[in-house]
């Protein structure tokens, strides 16, 4: 039987709260860090570094650690997209030599060829092995080539209401069910949610060429909608993670944090541990 929020909330307060607080100060009992061990392997959890976009690279991986979390795409704020290839190699060495798994980039806009080739060979310099990118419609052909000559995955990212090139999951869907399967998805939920379509739905669908997602909640289901810390919201947390479980999702769940963006942290966490007391009792 599917329960309600009013029910999940009751049902997994302590669990949030103990996970928020695990990963926030990391202080826990015995038995509260095995919790948090075991939830942390059902999904791959991660950090969109937008979320700390006022912030430069150093306080972004000490944030992303403290938060328990060891798996970081960067945004050119952290990764210069016009970095040398040694510079690009520095900052990568950097990210991971303090212990996080540097997997993705972006979000990456391509509108020229320029950029698509560039796209690729920086995220080769890196050794990404996701882009998560825009590129124009008339790029995708190119794009596809670009995933096979370098097999790195792309993952389209949907940005909602008033997006011309892809406001939903099923919009970059349509451009890429017949292409290489390395061309595929990274479902924002919030923004999907801002279109008025369910984000659990979406997963479902479209299983197949999901390679990133960017998890976060939102004030109401239209374009008016905007960030807020997680479980605040009108999307259904448990619904999304149930559903990635479900279609064993082994690509990144990425926390997205848009709100508070000169003091992002205390959301976060509160974001953090709610997910993970979710992913506790379901």
């Amino acid at each position: 039987m599917k329960s309600t929020r009013r029910e999940f909330l009751q049902m997994s307060a302590k669990g949030a709260v103990l996970a928020s607080l695990a990963s926030f100060t990391g202080s826990c009992t015995a038995t509260d860090e095995k919790t948090v061990s075991a939830v942390k392997d059902r999904l791959k959890l991660g950090m969109a570094s937008y979320t700390f976009r006022e912030f430069n690279l150093e306080d972004t991986i000490k944030m992303t650690k403290r938060l328990g979390l060891k798996r970081i795409a960067l945004k050119s704020f952290h990764l210069p997209l016009e970095s040398s290839t040694d510079e690009i190699k520095t900052i990568a060495k950097t990210v991971r030599d303090a212990g996080l798994d540097l997997y993705g980039c972006g979000v990456v806009y391509m509108k020229s060829e320029d950029e698509v080739h560039n796209a690729f060979d920086y995220a080769k310099a890196a050794g990404i092995g996701t882009i998560i990118g825009v590129p124009n419609h008339n790029l995708l052909e190119l794009v596809n080539k670009k995933v096979q000559e370098y097999d790195i995955k792309l993952a389209i990212h949907n940005h909602g209401p008033g997006d011309e090139l892809y406001p939903s999951p099923e919009s970059a869907y349509e451009k890429v069910k017949d292409l290489d399967p390395r061309m595929g998805l990274c479902i924002d939920v919030g923004h999907t949610e801002r279109i008025a379509v369910n984000p659990a739905e979406a997963i479902l669908k479209f299983a197949d060429r999901l390679h990133d997602v960017h998890l976060k909640d939102v004030t109401e289901s239209t374009a008016d909608g905007t960030t807020i810390e997680i479980g605040r919201g009108v999307i259904e947390i448990p619904q999304i993670l149930r559903a990635l479980l479900k279609i064993n999702y082994a690509g990144t769940v990425a926390f997205e944090y848009e709100k508070d963006k000169h003091d992002p942290l205390a959301g976060v966490a509160e974001s953090v541990g709610y997910t993970r007391g979710v992913l506790a009792v379901i």
